[in-house]
């Protein structure tokens, strides 16, 4: 565990650190739809939620960026227990550094790591059950984006599966997968 963060903490540097032509901060908002997926065959229902963060756009030339973020990011799954429906509400804290690939016409593709810390798991009722997972979790993250760039205002769509196992006490391996529609704003935006 110690060595993975270390990684995702060295990768965040070294970004910031580049010579760069130029550094945006920004913020960013969305939905999420998000479920777990089980190796033995238990499917659950995809549950909603908000993500909520903040973002560094770091330009390495004219097309490659990087993009570093710190997310807050309300996931989980529905399921039916004991003849009801039920939520399973995972909150992590999402760091995900993502390799942009942009277009002259402000059109991106983006993918690379990302490491979740799970900050609160509870059902539906209120019941803490964070004990029962692991407390970080790993993925990827996919996607594109656009930004007007006259204004610093984009969209972007994204879909992150889990590739680590998030279940702590079971031998069924589970993952975390979802998909993110967001909003973002980049200060200064050149």
């Amino acid at each position: 565990m110690k060595f993975y963060l270390s990684m995702v903490l060295a990768v965040i540097l070294m970004a910031g650190s580049v010579n760069a032509q130029h550094v945006n901060m920004g913020i960013k908002s969305g939905l999420n739809v998000y479920n777990i997926h089980n190796d033995n065959g238990v499917k659950y229902d995809s549950k909603t939620g908000l993500h909520l963060g903040l973002l560094a756009h770091i330009h390495l030339n004219k097309i490659w960026a990087v993009q570093p973020e710190l997310v807050y990011s309300a996931q989980g799954a529905k399921y039916i227990f004991s003849n009801s429906e039920t939520k399973l509400n995972l909150n992590y804290i999402n760091v995900p550094v993502l390799l942009q690939y942009m277009f002259d016409n402000g059109f991106r593709l983006q993918a690379g790591p990302q490491v979740g810390f799970l900050i609160s798991a509870k059902t539906g009722n209120g019941t803490d059950v964070k004990d029962n997972f692991k407390g970080i979790d790993f993925g990827l993250g996919l996607g594109a984006g656009y930004i007007k760039p006259s204004t610093g205002l984009g969209v972007d769509v994204r879909y992150n599966p889990g590739i680590s196992n998030i279940n702590e006490n079971s031998s069924v391996k589970s993952t975390n997968r979802g998909f993110q529609l967001g909003i973002f704003y980049q200060f200064k935006h050149k």
